[in-house]
């Protein structure tokens, strides 16, 4: 099993598979001018912006393989229409997973390369 960050959820009209690579995270931080550890903090303890839920299902989706303005449209219906904590648990989760992976995900399994310091 690939430790690669990512998740299916059902979420608005479906199942979906979302991801926050390093990518994504980037584009993360540099849109709400925090890291995700920040981000996953205001999620839990109820201090977020509106901006981290949005930003994290979007670039969720989009790290899952929907087509930017797909992820967008769903987005703008499915969270910026609805209540506004009606999706915080799904940025929670999807954020989550991106730093800590998935919890039955064995560490140290398939790992891209070998990591190992050269021996002597």
């Amino acid at each position: 099993m690939s430790r690669d960050g990512s998740l299916q959820l059902k979420w608005a009209d479906g199942e979906y598979s979302f991801r926050l690579g390093w990518g994504e995270i980037e584009q993360l931080q540099e849109t709400m001018d925090c890291g995700p550890q920040v981000m996953l903090s205001r999620l839990l303890d109820g201090s977020w912006r509106i901006g981290d839920i949005a930003h994290v299902i979007r670039l969720g989706l989009m790290g899952g393989g929907m087509p930017a303005s797909e992820a967008a449209s769903k987005v703008d219906y499915y969270v910026k229409q609805r209540p506004i904590a009606e999706n915080v648990t799904h940025a929670v989760a999807i954020l989550q997973v991106a730093l800590f992976g998935v919890p039955d995900e064995e560490v140290g399994g398939d790992t891209p390369g070998n990591l190992d310091a050269p021996s002597a």
